[in-house]
């Protein structure tokens, strides 16, 4: 009986690479696949998939695997990045992870891998799928501090049932360890951090490039101007640093202290952000959300009920109750008031470890 084969998709990190020497293991025939998604400015310093083709290609020699590249920047200009541009246009702060997974990672890569001939895809995420009679389930990591699931959330079942996820039963520090002990050449190479067409480089100054924007007023919660925004793009609900009015006489405490400023709110119809100081500020907070663009991993919406929900990424999953609110959306209504709810965002469901899908965050209904 023949190997099953399997590709994965090797970045030229250390997660990826231990992945793919953890299927040889597992007795599988493994094919690297090293995805280019970025071709404007590759030959800068903030952006190293020039590096990270030649890390990938030695692990794959040092491990035994054979690596070839694909060059997905179109699709991904077109799938993804034009989609960024379009919620940061319109004032909303979109997680292009997310989407990025969804139509490029489990979608042009899957498909190119299929025309490969594999039985599976594998990525060096951590999550796990398991299967459940006829289903597929996606699941939370082992090592909950690196769970991915969330990014993970619009795969669908044909996606989940081609797919493995290696490092979801094992916890990172394994990871690093296995590395240094395969004496792999990017052991000690530090994790990436955000996505490559955007790297290092300030933000802004990237955006600026893309985006048209106006300059408009900003304003506190009781109507009084305090200073001038650069562009509602540049801004993302519970920003607190660089919103530049530093200066601004605060509004004081009792005892002389001044509480920091917060991005809170964007009225894009009159071109005005407004800010209020506190953290814990009722424009803030929210008690529940609506959210569009919803995608199930069952293929149909989990029960009216009580669940559990992730607003943000780095977040622990908060009590709620969804109810389906017309085709494609939904609305959530939470036990504890949520903080700095942001649209653009993905609210993702959970049923403990099961992750059933979720949506983009349309709006949200504060406690002020």
């Amino acid at each position: 009986m023949s190997k099953k084969k399997v590709v994965i998709g090797m970045s030229g990190g250390v997660d990826s690479s231990v992945a793919a020497w953890m299927l040889k293991e597992q007795g599988y025939e493994v094919i690297g696949l090293f995805m280019k998604n970025w071709e404007d400015d590759d030959d800068s310093e903030f952006c190293s998939s020039r590096q990270d083709w030649i890390d990938a290609a030695s692990v794959a020699d040092v491990i035994g695997v054979d690596i070839e590249a694909v060059n997905f920047s179109a699709e991904y200009k077109d799938r993804v990045f034009a989609e960024f541009l379009r919620e940061y246009q319109a004032g909303r702060t979109p997680n292009p992870d997310v989407l990025c997974n969804a139509e490029i990672k489990f979608k042009a890569f899957l498909d190119h891998a299929m025309l490969l001939g594999a039985d599976l895809i594998a990525t060096g995420h951590y999550a796990r799928v398991r299967q459940a009679g006829e289903r597929f389930e996606l699941l939370k990591a082992v090592d909950a501090s690196k769970d991915q699931s969330y990014f993970l959330h619009r795969l669908n079942q044909a996606q989940l049932s081609k797919t493995l996820f290696p490092l979801g039963e094992i916890p990172k520090t394994e990871v690093r360890t296995l590395a240094a002990k395969l004496a792999l050449p990017n052991a000690q190479k530090k994790d990436s951090t955000g996505i490559c067409f955007i790297g290092e480089r300030p933000f802004r100054e990237f955006l600026n490039r893309y985006l048209s924007y106006k300059p408009g007023p900003m304003k506190t919660a009781d109507g009084k101007t305090v200073g001038e925004h650069v562009g509602l793009s540049f801004y993302t609900l519970g920003q607190r640093k660089g919103i530049g009015i530093g200066g601004v006489k605060s509004y004081q405490n009792a005892d002389g202290s001044s509480d920091a400023w917060y991005v809170a709110r964007k009225d894009i119809e009159n071109n005005t952000l407004y800010v209020v100081q506190g953290h814990d500020h009722p424009w803030l907070l929210s008690s529940a959300l609506e959210a569009d663009q919803a995608s199930w991993i069952a293929g149909v919406a989990p029960r009216a009920g009580a669940l559990s929900a992730k607003t943000r990424y780095r977040q622990a999953d908060v009590a709620c109750a969804i109810a389906p609110a017309g085709a494609g959306d939904f609305a959530l209504r939470f036990m504890e008031a949520q903080w700095a709810v942001t649209p653009g965002q993905s609210a993702v469901l959970y049923d403990g470890d099961v992750c059933l899908g979720g949506g983009i965050i349309s709006g949200s209904t504060g406690l002020a």
